[in-house]
């Protein structure tokens, strides 16, 4: 389970204000992915939060409104659409996404634990934690708020585009989604840098 032991060390060792970050919806073939920032007040606890992918849909649901309701928590969470990410690539535009989404905070972090790898040309000091959502309750609330707000999203453009079903899959490359893609051809929110996309692309293009 999560703890604030990463945050307490970065504050013992003279940084103020510690923040956490994550992201979600690397993977996907379609829609944004969505980072966020999160400052815990001292001595934060919270009885199940932990790595987004362990809780259920509901559960989730039930934390993003506990946190993002609570006045002691700040937050700020960005999403990088589809274009920017075949402009750039997901990984610059996730980096992109996990400086701007700790620059919006107020005040800005001294430091921020970071889920995964180390961020190329962080305007902080960081810590990068591989799996840090099960390890720091910053990252953990981070984890959950980008993905809430990305299913929350995928939700809605289920509206826009009801033939890709997106509301189940999220924009994942499961069957369902591959078989519509195949059908239909990509939609605006489709990311045309990946592979799966580009093969339908130039299919239709061919048709």
């Amino acid at each position: 389970m999560p703890t604030l032991d990463h945050e307490n060390q970065l504050r013992a060792a003279g940084f103020r204000v510690v923040a956490g970050i994550d992201e979600a919806g690397r993977g996907p073939l379609a829609g944004p992915v969505c980072v966020a920032a999160v400052v815990l007040p001292k001595g934060f606890e919270h009885p199940v939060l932990n790595d987004s992918k362990q809780l259920t849909e509901a559960r989730r649901e039930r934390i993003y409104e506990e946190l993002t309701t609570d006045a002691s928590i700040r937050w700020h969470c960005v999403s990088i659409k589809p274009a920017e990410i075949d402009r750039i690539n997901i990984l610059q535009a996730t980096w992109a996404g996990m400086r701007a989404a700790a620059l919006a905070l107020d005040p800005k972090p001294d430091a921020v634990l970071i889920d995964g790898r180390p961020v190329k040309s962080y305007p902080m000091y960081q810590i990068a934690l591989v799996k840090g959502d099960s390890l720091s309750f910053s990252i953990a609330a981070a984890s959950i708020i980008a993905k809430v707000t990305r299913d929350r999203l995928m939700h809605a453009l289920s509206k826009e585009h009801p033939e890709y079903g997106f509301e189940v899959h999220k924009g994942y490359p499961t069957p369902r989604h591959l078989a519509a893609l195949r059908k239909h051809g990509p939609c605006p929110q489709h990311r045309r840098s990946f592979g799966p996309v580009a093969q339908c692309e130039f299919q239709w293009d061919e048709a």
